[in-house]
């Protein structure tokens, strides 16, 4: 796994570097967008290594609030919310390979392998503040999986709006193709106001102060995990020292991909697709582990998180089985 989500996660890093580096540009014309994106990296890193988890942790809860403005900018262009109601229900489904990556990548984004490793691993980090740290019972796993629950049902709806952003202002502006998260902003602007415009200009880079953290902290979690080195967000500098320095190689190589000519919205794409033939693999394992007792004790899966879980399995398994199948009968 580490094989697999090491290449994927820092794209996904370039990705946000990159989307955040093109706003700043639109927002500042005269500064260019490289610079913005060397500034940005800088900026996270010292936060990164600088502030303890409690205070990290508090700073990416309160940014969570700018995915709220995906739910408002789809309103600021006049809407047919029948036609939206009906597409909503009703989805337009084609079998070839574009839709089938694309379907992938929604769901590699949706379930991606590096948000077991950041959830499982920020877990411990909480439980160490807690005073009976060592005393994991039921309260404590029922507050988990309410926090898992909210944050899946609102990043399925920010997925929601997004997408019907793209369909009814963009995809009926005649805008088809987007490349580039400059052409993205500016096809907004003259479709949805200047609010629009801001308000995702806004988002791109909250996003990235969001993700980039939970990115290049899991690849180190998944790195330092598996030599058994020391880790932890709320470990200074000098106590983790190898988990640090692997955040900034993660962050740096993530800056590099600016310069050798990938776009942020095909770095994404190629991301998404990646995590979603990755996933099932994952997901296989964990549900091996979390049945089996000699492991997890008495807190073994229910009938319905193994209801859930093994459904997510074979529905992922499925489409990247098919993907791959299409791809190589193009061949």
């Amino acid at each position: 796994m580490l094989l697999f989500s090491f290449p994927a996660i820092v794209m996904n890093i370039g990705a946000d570097i990159a989307g955040m580096g093109a706003v700043g540009n639109l927002l500042f014309p005269s500064i260019d967008a490289n610079y913005f994106s060397v500034v940005f990296t800088i900026i996270l890193l010292g936060l990164i290594i600088y502030l303890p988890y409690q205070k990290i942790a508090s700073v990416l809860k309160y940014l969570c609030i700018v995915m709220l403005v995906y739910f408002v900018v789809p309103f600021l262009y006049k809407q047919d919310f029948t036609e939206i109601l009906k597409a909503t229900f009703i989805p337009t489904i084609k079998f070839d390979k574009d839709f089938i990556a694309i379907i992938v990548g929604i769901l590699g984004t949706t379930i991606s392998p590096y948000l077991f490793f950041w959830q499982a691993s920020v877990e411990v980090e909480e439980m160490k503040h807690r005073k009976n740290h060592l005393m994991v019972n039921k309260r404590i796993i029922h507050e988990m999986n309410q926090d898992i629950d909210f944050g899946m049902t609102v990043s399925g709806f920010v997925m929601y709006f997004i997408i019907l952003t793209t369909g009814t202002v963009l995809f009926k502006g005649g805008i088809h193709q987007i490349d580039t998260v400059e052409q993205a902003a500016m096809a907004l602007k003259p479709l949805a106001g200047n609010m629009a415009y801001l308000l995702f200009a806004i988002g791109v880079i909250g996003t990235g102060l969001i993700a980039i953290p939970v990115l290049s902290g899991s690849i180190s979690y998944i790195v330092t995990e598996t030599f058994g080195w020391e880790q932890g967000l709320d470990k200074k500098f000098h106590e983790a020292k190898a988990f640090y320095v692997i955040i900034a190689i993660s962050l740096i190589l993530g800056l590099s991909l600016n310069y050798i000519g990938i776009t942020p919205i095909q770095s994404l794409i190629y991301t998404a697709i990646l995590y979603g033939l990755t996933a099932p693999v994952l997901i296989a394992i964990i549900l091996h582990i979390s049945n089996n007792k000699e492991i997890m004790g008495k807190n073994v899966n229910g009938r319905l998180s193994n209801i859930l879980g093994f459904s997510t399995l074979i529905i992922m398994t499925v489409a990247a089985v098919t993907l791959i199948y299409l791809q190589l009968s193009e061949k």
